[in-house]
């Protein structure tokens, strides 16, 4: 009893290690280091993905609002050339560039080949134009869903080499104190919570933003056939 009491009272007495950030990154191994390293990198580059993709949405929601009040009135009173003009000044909408594309093919096709092959035409254009819109609106979300199912395991990564730290220490210094795997742990626990840190916004940000790229489908699709039946009207007005 009075042994377990002394040994104890020894561990107790040990100094206690410091665990702020800068005594921690000075422990550090040098491989522990890389990992936290690309972490941050990861973290860096995820976080100026979401601030892009942000940005470009939110632009995109602003100036088709606009670029549909405007618009109506242009293609109501047949002024195609307004349409495109009012789409030229509205570059960031995603509406717009769909409806640019659209009525460029139905005006170019329009003198060049029967009724039919311009519905046909303009079809093809604003499939085109909205296959290339939706890949502008995802472009870094493949990203963010990389960066959101790998962190954790260069996080974990770094655990499993904090781990074999701890247990360098403890066969070093021939003691099972926590002096002796204080560095050990820390470096394990410091990654893993850096990793699930860094992966967790980036999975929010990829479901979200992933949302409102699937929105803006839907606006572009419906924006497309409610151009085509504008154009088969127009046609059909012109016989």
């Amino acid at each position: 009893m009075v042994a377990t009491l002394n040994v104890i009272a020894v561990f107790l007495l040990q100094e206690a290690p410091t665990f702020d950030l800068r005594s921690m990154w000075g422990s550090m191994t040098l491989l522990v280091k890389v990992v936290v390293f690309i972490l941050f990198i990861l973290s860096v580059y995820s976080f100026g993905v979401m601030i892009d993709r942000a940005l470009m949405y939110s632009a995109a929601r602003k100036q088709s609002r606009v670029f549909v009040q405007q618009v109506a009135g242009a293609l109501k009173e047949g002024k195609l050339d307004e349409a495109i003009a009012i789409a030229e000044r509205n570059k960031k909408s995603h509406i717009a560039k769909v409806v640019a594309t659209g009525l460029s093919e139905f005006q170019s096709a329009s003198q060049q080949v029967s009724d039919s092959d311009v519905i046909d035409a303009a079809k093809r254009g604003l499939e085109r134009s909205v296959a290339i819109v939706h890949a502008e609106m995802k472009r870094g979300l493949s990203a963010l869903a990389t960066i959101g199912s790998t962190a954790p395991f260069v996080g974990l990564f770094g655990t499993v080499v904090g781990i074999l730290n701890a247990f360098k220490g403890i066969a070093a210094n021939k003691a099972t104190g926590l002096s002796a795997v204080a560095g050990g742990i820390s470096e394990a626990l410091v990654t893993t919570a850096f990793g699930l840190l860094v992966a967790v916004p980036a999975v929010w940000a990829y479901n979200y933003f992933t949302n409102k790229v699937e929105a803006f489908d839907v606006e572009m699709d419906n924006s497309s056939m409610e151009l085509i039946n504008y154009f088969i009207l127009r046609r059909g007005a012109k016989k």
